[in-house]
Parts: structure tokens; C-alpha cells; sequence
């Protein structure tokens, strides 16, 4: 599923919603995480904070009544996509660090961590690193040849 302009437009707006929430100006008193729960049947985006208190919705047109058996691995790249995009906004955000985005389903279950937001720690996509550890016992099996 490739995401279209409209879908990418509506996840960047439901974000801004998230940070409008959390603005910088406020000192960061709030410790939470921000739980973004897809819906693959009614396209709806929602996000909430740790007390299961709801901070935004939106309906992602392009995930209504999507059936793909892939969906939440395809959602959680897009939105990771998006995160990514919007690091200035979302990094100012006033919560206390480390916080996380995490992708839920609709039944509340931890489907992937999409972004954390720590002044120590990056957390590098998994596409990224697929096949590392087959280069690094090459390497390694090379070094030690010599």
C-alpha cells in the first residue's frame, strides 16, 4: 500500500494535533506515551496518552475497509514516514523524555514502536538494518582470516 498524498496529508495534521496538545511553551510536567491506534476497517487514526485518554481522530480514507493481511506493517511505515518528517514538531513536544509513539491496533495491542523522542537514544528503522548480522560475521569471519 503505498500511501497517498490525501493519507499523508491527514497523518501530518492528526500529529500537529497530537503536539498542539503538548505545546512547548508549557514546561514539560506530563509523563506519556502517545498510543496511535488504526482501525482497518473504518480508516479511523486515533490517538491517545497512557490513560487511555483520547488526545485526536481522524478517518484515513485509504484505510477504510482496507483488507490487506500486511496493513499494519504498511500503516506502521507510513507513519513512521511521517514521524520522521515532523522531528522538529514532535521532539519539542512538552512531555518529560523518553517518550514513545507506539502503533496499536484496535484492540489495544502493541503492534510496533513507531518513534522515540530521547535526547540519548535513536532508535534506527528495521529496514535499515536487515541483513546486519550477516555483514557483521562476514566482516568479523574476514578479520579473523587475516
Amino acid at each position: 500500500m503505498k500511501a497517498t498524498e490525501q493519507t499523508i496529508q491527514q497523518i501530518e495534521r492528526a500529529i500537529r494535533k497530537v503536539a498542539d496538545k503538548f505545546p512547548t511553551n508549557v514546561e514539560s510536567g506530563i509523563l506519556t506515551d502517545i498510543h496511535l491506534r488504526v482501525n482497518q476497517d473504518t480508516g479511523e487514526l486515533v490517538a491517545f496518552d497512557d490513560d487511555d485518554k483520547e488526545i485526536t481522530r481522524c478517518i484515513i480514507e485509504q484505510w477504510i475497509d482496507n483488507k490487506d493481511d500486511d496493513f499494519y506493517k504498511e500503516a506502521a511505515g507510513i507513519l513512521r514516514s511521517v514521524l520522521s518528517k515532523q522531528k522538529d514538531t514532535i521532539e519539542k513536544m512538552a512531555i518529560l523524555k523518553p517518550y514513545s509513539f507506539v502503533l496499536e491496533d484496535e484492540d489495544h495491542e502493541h503492534l510496533a514502536e513507531l518513534y522515540l523522542v530521547d535526547d540519548e537514544t535513536v532508535i534506527i528503522d528495521q529496514e535499515l538494518m536487515a541483513g546486519l548480522d550477516k555483514d557483521l560475521d562476514k566482516f568479523l569471519e574476514d578479520l579473523l582470516k587475516d
